[in-house]
């Protein structure tokens, strides 16, 4: 979805003159943004080109994290694409218990002395990231038929 098109949709049910007001612009630019760019770098960016153009200038996730923070959210890359299909659906499942198992000891260690310091918080934060990272990784292989010839039925055939 283009971001022009989102923010039609968003201004379907958000009120563009409400929207207006508080960023102190005309309601004209704020309809602006709900329209497609009519040529590159023409006209006015709209908010999210510009949030995507900062990021792909600056490399800084932190951008990213911060908007998911103001929406009540949190930010987490996607794994890189494998450059090989996998095979091994046993290993892959292995991991996503061993995270898990990681995780579960952190959070058991940290909670010992029944509180939770900053340290720990952060470190059970990093594990969950972890966790999350690699399930996205296994759930992405899934959809893209990576695990596909395990689960093939091994008597099917033209017979």
């Amino acid at each position: 979805m283009e971001s022009h098109e989102l923010l039609r949709e968003v201004f379907h049910k958000a009120n563009p003159k409400l929207a207006a007001a508080q960023l102190k612009l005309s309601l004209s630019m704020v309809y602006k943004w709900t329209e497609p760019p009519s040529q590159p770098n023409s006209g006015a960016m709209n908010p999210l080109d510009r949030v995507g153009a900062l990021l792909d200038c600056t490399k800084d996730h932190r951008i990213a994290q911060w908007v998911c923070q103001r929406a009540g959210g949190f930010f987490i890359t996607n794994p890189a694409p494998a450059n090989t299909q996998s095979k091994n659906l046993m290993p892959a499942t292995n991991q996503i218990v061993q995270e898990f198992a990681d995780l579960l000891a952190v959070i058991a260690t940290a909670a010992a002395d029944n509180q939770i310091t900053q340290e720990e918080a952060r470190r059970i934060r990093a594990s969950w990231e972890e966790l999350k990272s690699v399930t996205e990784g296994f759930v992405r292989c899934c959809e893209q038929g990576n695990f596909g010839a395990l689960t093939a039925s091994p008597k099917s055939g033209s017979g």
